[in-house]
């Protein structure tokens, strides 16, 4: 049972039209760190479960000249197969994909590949294609043209599925859009935010709006703050140079966290079509002031206390004297009648003490009387690693005193779903592609919208030289007086040793 998957919503229920069979999935950058990660590991994994249409071809394309060996070896570098029964599906799918070279800038490759899906796709009356640019950024444009001016089927479709990220600034997504818009209609773009595919992301809708006990409280009148954050426990290790040009900022921030964000503060949409969906997503957005200066901290690591682990500006790579932030605290409003004064805080780092994402509502202080200095609940949403739901919650101690103690409510994902398998992000995302369902990802008013609330800010810290990230030991919480900075909104951090989370053992393991 261990590779179970339970699908949810239906392609039906959203309205979406699926890939029929013999159509082609074309990756382009086959050659790539993020193709041979996650792209073809999460085809291989849609492949075992019996999940990709029948009788499709899988097609590379890149710039790197390889034969077909090496371009197999390549891409099922980062697969694993613990099972002889795997080994064989990994066989059965490396069968079914061939590789193209050419240019991403050059009509001749991209004839050259069109030559080879109608190879394929032999005497079809109709062609469907799926087009994956696991690329930089500063192809996306040439290769969507390219690929509308050579590979566009003329009987039959296309979908095209664009990597983050979408623009450094409104100006720059405007121009990509408006690059992408006369060629390929809204319909037929799935741009893709891979938080949108984890699994406690897409049950956050569930629990919401299935849920009533959660829905009459999700509100300014009980929530005190949400609480968004992302650490991760290691530097640029070398990658500085890329990270550089974006900052956690523009690399977490304004398109992960601020996704997770519209999931928790949407109203109920109508159905669950992609539609009205985004459209509660939008709206969120549209209620949200641009942000204020003097509502963030923005930081950057140092060397660790022990001297052991190097700082930001040590990587090589990054430009001397950078100020490039790896750790920011937002704290963002929505100005609608559900949430106005409740403030949303989002964090994000590099280098900091956990690897984790989580989302936090906290809410209010219950009634002074009978309790003094009670903690206050809390709703916690484990997206990573390890999902989980907990509701910390006060109780009575047992004994023969009235003294409280914080338990919890625990919903540890490997604990009560252990027979069920959780599909990695990309592997719900390219079904969702596979399938026309548009539900999970980001349409072009979203990405506007999410650009106008950051852009400014952005430019106000590009453009403001004296503005200086505050330092912050490798392995550490972050800055030193985020503590100060968090509890000035209201938010009430648990004082240590008042509470510790529970460890669970699943099948002898912490």
């Amino acid at each position: 049972m261990a590779d179970t998957i339970i699908s949810s919503t239906k392609a039906s229920d959203t309205g979406a039209v699926p890939l029929p069979p013999n159509s082609i999935i074309v990756v382009l950058g086959a050659s790539g760190d993020l193709a041979k990660k996650k792209t073809y590991p999460a085809l291989f994994g849609l492949y075992r479960y019996g999940l990709l249409p029948k009788n499709v071809k899988i097609v590379g394309y890149a710039r790197t000249k390889m034969d077909d060996a090496d371009y197999k070896k390549r891409i099922s570098s980062y697969m694993k197969t613990p099972t002889e029964t795997i080994e064989t599906q990994l066989k059965e799918f490396l069968a079914m994909t061939s590789y193209v070279s050419g240019q991403y800038d050059q009509d001749e490759g991209f004839i050259s590949l069109t030559k080879h899906l109608e190879e394929l796709e032999g005497d079809a009356e109709e062609r469907y294609r799926l087009f994956y640019m696991a690329l930089p950024p500063n192809v996306f444009i040439p290769v969507a043209q390219h690929l509308k001016k050579n590979c566009y089927p003329k009987s039959g479709g296309a979908r095209i599925i664009i990597e983050k990220p979408f623009g450094h600034d409104l100006a720059s997504s405007r121009e990509l859009q408006t690059a992408l818009q006369p060629i390929w209609t809204e319909d037929e773009i799935f741009r893709i935010d891979h938080y949108l595919g984890k699994e406690m992301v897409k049950n956050i809708l569930i629990l919401r709006f299935g849920n009533e006990f959660f829905g009459a409280a999700w509100n300014k009148n009980h929530v005190s703050s949400v609480q968004i954050t992302f650490k991760e426990p290691f530097g640029t290790e070398g990658r500085g140079g890329y990270f550089d040009q974006f900052g956690i900022i523009r690399d977490v921030m304004q398109n992960h966290l601020l996704q997770v964000l519209t999931m928790i503060a949407m109203e109920r949409p109508v159905s669950f079509s992609a539609e009205d969906i985004r459209d509660e997503k939008v709206r969120v957005l549209r209620a949200m002031p641009i942000i204020d200066p003097k509502n963030v901290v923005i930081g950057q690591y140092d060397k660790s206390l022990d001297g052991t682990k190097p700082s930001y500006q040590d990587d090589a790579t990054v430009p001397k004297g950078s100020r490039c932030p790896t750790f920011a605290a937002i704290v963002m409003y929505i100005k609608n009648d559900r949430w106005d004064g409740v403030p949303f805080i989002l964090k994000a780092g590099k280098a900091l003490d956990a690897a984790k994402v989580e989302v936090r509502v906290q809410f209010k202080d219950v009634t002074s009387g009978i309790f003094k200095d009670i903690p206050r609940n809390e709703l916690v949403l484990r997206i990573q690693p390890d999902e989980a739901v907990y509701v910390k919650m006060n109780t009575k101690l047992p004994g023969l005193t009235m003294k409280t103690s914080v338990t919890e409510l625990d919903l540890t994902y490997k604990r009560r779903f252990s027979d069920l398998k959780i599909p990695e992000a990309y592997e719900a995302l390219i079904l969702d592609a596979i399938n026309g369902d548009h539900s999970n990802f980001v349409r072009d008013d979203e990405l506007d919208a999410s650009w106008k609330i950051f852009t400014p800010f952005l430019h106000y810290l590009d453009e403001n030289t004296d503005i200086v990230p505050a330092k912050y030991p490798y392995g550490s919480r972050g800055p030193a007086f985020l503590d100060d900075f968090l509890a000035s909104y209201g938010y009430a951090r648990e004082q240590d040793g008042m509470y510790q989370w529970p460890t669970t053992k699943v099948n002898g393991n912490l």
